[in-house]
């Protein structure tokens, strides 16, 4: 991990030299980015990766002074690379000077340590991004009238905030991937993983390009406050094993938000769009408003969760299953009916010994579908 002291030094070079010091390799990159803005020749090109391209100034009747607004592009893709530094920097701080010091005083197994961390760091983006996000909607109209999913569609035009929101986003979810390496994930938690980050960068991405920036952000924010739920009760389950309320509601958001989330989905694809007066299909201009990529869309969010219900089901269901057990358990133990023999007795204080551990286990290990566009464990 980087801006760690290590007494021993792995050779140069070396897999474990990389993933010591990858925080620091990846500052020196952005630093000589930094350094291009110095100087006349590279500046131009600096200027690529720090800054949001592709400004458009527009006047209006109502607003005589102009308004800048950006459309998307393939300099963008320089953009996600600068910030995908600045987030991988930035994880590494997270770690080395927050959650490993948490971690020292917890001193938690492997097992939990890993998912202590990947709580940690994702409660921390959720947070951010939820706070960032409620303020980008506060100034739109969406709270007051809904239709501004649909009106106006193609919206080519977006506000800083807004394509910034997008940039980071993109960065953030691109970042994880290094991180599988970086942070020594196991093997097998590392399917898990990848399903929920390549979701997350084919629903966010797709909003950005097909012009759908509303209905992601809009989407985005309620989702990421029910996973910034479940992972602040995770850590809070890590730190005292009796904090388990913090679950209880974020299964009753979970279900919530998963309604909404169709709801707003059919609510646009299937009756706003399709009565919209701009329909057809256009690169230049940014149009997708047609039947095939609005049902395309559709499909894509209606399978996602869809799918997510099912892991949310069937975890629940097998958590119940096994507490149904361990209260079975505790009933024979205390029958009143038969004194039980000393032999018996041990036997039942094994058996519930081993019940408990199992539900443990799966409290600590069963996987679930959280995020619009994952599965969590808890």
């Amino acid at each position: 991990m980087g801006f760690r002291k290590k007494n021993k030094s792995p050779p140069v070079l070396s897999h474990e030299f990389v993933i010591q010091n990858h925080a620091d390799m990846v500052s020196c990159v952005a630093m000589i980015i930094l350094l291009g803005l110095m100087f006349e020749v590279t500046a131009k090109f600096a200027i690529m990766f720090i800054t949001v391209q592709y400004n458009v100034t527009q006047t209006s009747e109502d607003k005589p002074e102009p308004v800048n607004f950006y459309q998307y592009g393939p300099k963008d893709i320089a953009t996600v690379f600068f910030y995908l530094l600045i987030a991988i920097i930035l994880h590494a701080l997270i770690q080395e000077y927050i959650l490993d010091k948490i971690n020292r005083r917890l001193h938690l197994s492997k097992t939990k340590h890993s998912k202590f961390n990947e709580s940690g760091q994702l409660a921390a983006f959720y947070l951010f991004s939820f706070i960032w996000g409620c303020s980008i909607l506060t100034a739109e109209e969406f709270v007051t009238n809904p239709t501004f999913l649909w009106d106006g569609y193609p919206h080519t035009h977006m506000a800083f905030q807004v394509k910034f929101f997008y940039i980071c986003q993109i960065a953030y979810w691109f970042h994880a991937l290094p991180e599988l390496y970086f942070q020594k994930v196991r093997k097998e938690d590392i399917p898990r993983q990848l399903y929920y980050i390549c979701l997350y960068i084919f629903h966010i991405t797709g909003a950005y390009i097909l012009n759908l920036h509303r209905l992601g952000l809009v989407l985005l924010v309620p989702h990421y406050l029910v996973e910034l739920l479940f992972h602040a009760s995770r850590l809070f389950y890590f730190s005292n094993e009796n904090k388990q309320k913090g679950f209880t509601l974020w299964a009753l958001l979970f279900v919530i938000a998963r309604l909404l989330t169709l709801t707003l989905s059919v609510l646009t694809f299937g009756f706003g769009l399709s009565r919209t007066d701009n329909q057809g299909f256009s690169l230049a201009d940014g149009n997708f408003n047609v039947l095939t990529v609005r049902m395309t869309c559709l499909s894509a969010i209606c399978l996602t969760q869809a799918w997510m219900m099912w892991k949310f089901i069937n975890f629940q269901l097998k958590k119940w299953r096994e507490q149904s057990q361990i209260q079975a358990s505790k009933k024979k133990a205390v029958s009143p009916k038969s004194k039980p023999t000393k032999k018996e007795s041990s036997r039942g204080e094994r058996s519930l010994n081993a019940d408990a551990d199992s539900i443990s286990n799966i409290s600590n290990s069963a996987e679930y579908p959280g995020q619009c566009l994952r599965d969590n464990c808890e």
